[in-house]
């Protein structure tokens, strides 16, 4: 690939670059220079996943992935693109908001008690290879964790001056419905630097856009060539092209209300009949954010006071005094769905999907978000929401 090489310093908040893979390889190992704990998606159990990455060879080079309701295989392709697959089961929320998470420990001896906090983790984060999709679910937790009366501190803390280098997604599965919640396959905001993987007659390499000073200073700091009207029409044709390709479609104009008035309606009784109530579409769901609080105790005195992921679908998850509120399958997932596409308006201000699809490919049974609104709006007559799946309309 021939560029044309620009001096650093005329690299500025808002340009446009390229990289070839020798130059995103220094890209990483420019940021683990700079102090960044560098991670990425890697290749762990037959899946896409969040990893630590050193270098370009630690990324799923050549990797691709067929992923359909309650389905999801990886194979291997006849090329070298990094960055040929959709979203896996492992989101970046696990780096923010971890699955288990120390709060606080006692320790009794001589009569007193210690009282000891964990030191919140200072570390600087550098993550290559985030999904757009997945830059809007941290917006969206950072509205429900840091936004409002409530801060968590463990977020917060760990959110500070992580450091985003997103890749525009040019391969969506058939799950996905990104481009129906705005939040894919490109980006406009929202990260530091945003690459765009091409391989065409003119080679394979990467457009690189700046969104930060930051991200600015660091794309300085590397040999890398000027975009050309070429490279940026290139980008947009492979995303044009994504959008197309796009597997589900869900149009969300007046979805809130929709499910909003029909809490009653028969289909939540026939979704009820298919799912296992497993948690596993809220395990994979990047905004998902329901904890709990558990104490444990040792013989020797110390107490340890843990939050861990929890989950709508556990029967214990709406208990009041005297029993669970949502005692069936039926009423879990209604609270489930309607609470992530309705009343999640009501308390953030904003939807609670970004159409990322994964509760679609990893529901063992199949049970699929957009077929169930198409259900409640083919029979619902106080709206005009239409809904589409596999670009049909219903």
């Amino acid at each position: 690939m021939s560029t044309e090489r620009v001096a650093p310093e005329m690299v500025r908040h808002g340009d446009a670059a390229v990289l070839d893979r020798d130059g995103l390889d220094t890209l990483i190992k420019r940021l683990r220079a700079l102090g960044y704990e560098t991670r990425g998606p890697v290749v762990r159990d037959g899946a896409v996943v969040p990893g630590p990455i050193s270098g370009t060879s630690d990324l799923p080079v050549g990797v691709t992935d067929d992923q359909g309701p309650g389905r999801y295989r990886l194979s291997t392709a006849p090329h070298a693109r990094l960055f040929d697959w959709a979203v896996g089961p492992g989101s970046w929320k696990a780096e923010f908001f971890p699955a288990q998470q120390e709060l606080w420990r006692t320790h009794a001896r001589e009569g007193s008690v210690d009282f000891i906090e964990p030191v919140l983790d200072a570390s600087a984060l550098a993550i290559v290879g985030m999904r757009p999709c997945e830059v809007a679910s941290l917006a969206v937790l950072d509205r429900v964790l840091t936004g409002g009366s409530y801060r968590d501190p463990r977020y917060a803390r760990r959110r500070e001056g992580t450091f985003i280098a997103v890749v525009e997604c040019a391969s969506p599965a058939a799950t996905c419905f990104c481009a129906s919640m705005a939040s894919g396959p490109s980006i406009d905001a929202g990260f530091d630097l945003a690459l765009t993987e091409l391989d065409d007659d003119r080679g394979h390499r990467f457009v690189v856009r700046t969104g930060t000073p930051a991200g600015a200073e660091v794309l300085s700091s590397i040999d890398h060539g000027t975009a050309s009207i070429e490279d940026l029409s290139a980008r947009a044709r492979v995303l044009d092209g994504a959008t197309a390709r796009m597997g589900r479609h869900l149009d969300t104009e007046g979805l809130a209300g929709l499910l909003a008035r029909n809490i009653e309606h028969p289909r939540w009784a026939d979704v009820g009949d298919r799912c296992l109530s497993c948690a596993n579409c809220t395990l994979v769901c990047p905004t998902c954010f329901c904890s709990d609080v558990r104490d444990t105790s040792d013989l020797d005195g110390t107490i340890v006071r843990r939050r861990e992921w929890s989950s709508c679908f556990d029967l214990d998850h709406s208990y009041l005094h005297g029993g669970a509120v949502r005692k069936s399958t039926s009423s879990r997932y209604r609270q489930w769905m309607t609470h992530k596409l309705s009343t999640w308006w009501d308390q953030f201000d904003t939807t609670g999907c970004v159409g990322c699809g994964r509760c679609i490919a990893w529901c063992p049974v199949g049970i699929d978000i957009t077929e169930e609104a198409a259900a409640i709006a083919r029979s619902d007559n106080g709206s005009s929401t239409r809904v589409q799946v596999r670009g049909v309309a219903t």
